[in-house]
């Protein structure tokens, strides 16, 4: 199977809310507590699209399998850092038509996009009740650099994640 990113646009907006509500649908049918489906909508992604990068994974034939967003800081759960690191949020994997091993894919298409940047490190976060994501990405490399206990979320209610990072080159 053919697979290209791209840079999301705008127009890409609702098609990456059918990707994240997906994602989570299938997050709740396996018993992870991570994303519910509608708690981020057009404007979540038309913010993330002005503000960062959002990278879309399409077959040959133009099908959507996948996303993930990159920013260049992430002061809520890393707070302020020196500017040596991408931070990927929302890796979005459409179970049914990506293949196997996908995402393991895109996290590197990821990596490797900050280490054209000159960054050093890619950072992510997942949630501390949600030890299967975090196994995840210490078996692709990354490594506990900490724990933030009261992440805000864009509601204001607090969380705690496990921060993880992973050198690039």
């Amino acid at each position: 199977m053919k697979i290209t990113c791209r840079l999301a646009a705008h127009s890409d907006a609702e098609t990456l809310v059918a990707l994240f509500d997906e994602a989570a649908r299938w997050m709740q049918l396996n018993g992870i507590a991570q994303w519910k489906p509608g708690d981020k909508d057009a404007d979540h992604f038309r913010h993330r699209i002005k503000e960062g990068e959002v990278w879309i994974a399409e077959t040959a034939e133009g099908d959507t399998i996948g996303a993930y967003e990159l920013w260049w800081e992430d002061q809520p759960a890393w707070g302020i850092q020196p500017p040596v690191a991408g931070y990927v949020h929302r890796l979005m994997i459409d179970r049914d038509a990506a293949p196997a091993g996908f995402g393991r894919l895109l996290l590197a298409h990821a990596e490797q996009r900050i280490a054209d940047s000159g960054r050093e490190f890619v950072r992510l976060d997942c949630l501390s009740s949600n030890p299967a994501l975090r196994t995840y990405y210490e078996a692709a490399g990354y490594r506990v650099a900490g724990e933030e206990p009261g992440k805000v979320a864009e509601d204001g209610s607090r969380y705690g994640v496990i921060l993880l990072e992973k050198p690039v080159s």
